[in-house]
């Protein structure tokens, strides 16, 4: 698994991350091919066509954020990064305390950005 700083250094894939890509966003693009032409211009081709995303997990006992390497072959989990206790406390409210997998927004995404890319 890969570092915050493994990450913040790695230019190429931080230009590739899409700070917008859901967890529904990637199922419908990649696993639900017959979808994709009623939304965006982002067509799936193949293997080859690839997304770079975060999610927050809340399956285990702490909530973490995932980075997603998706493809239409699988979805493999790039980096598990701890989120600060205050936003995680935040978060879970938001969600009410349940179990799933999230989009990344708000204060987590703010959070991520800041620690990524200084902004």
């Amino acid at each position: 698994m890969l570092s915050i700083d493994e990450i913040r250094n790695d230019q190429d894939l931080l230009d590739n991350i899409n700070w917008e890509m859901t967890p529904e966003e990637a199922v419908r693009l990649y696993l639900e091919w017959g979808n994709n032409w009623t939304r965006g211009n982002f067509v799936i081709r193949g293997k080859e066509d690839v997304s770079y995303y975060f999610v927050v997990n809340t399956w285990g006992e702490n909530p973490v954020v995932y980075l997603m390497r998706r493809n239409s072959d699988e979805a493999k989990e790039l980096a598990e990064l701890e989120l600060p206790e205050n936003i995680k406390k935040n978060f879970l409210e938001s969600i009410g305390n349940n179990k799933g997998v999230y989009s990344i927004e708000g204060d987590v995404r703010d959070w991520l950005k800041k620690e990524l890319l200084g902004s």
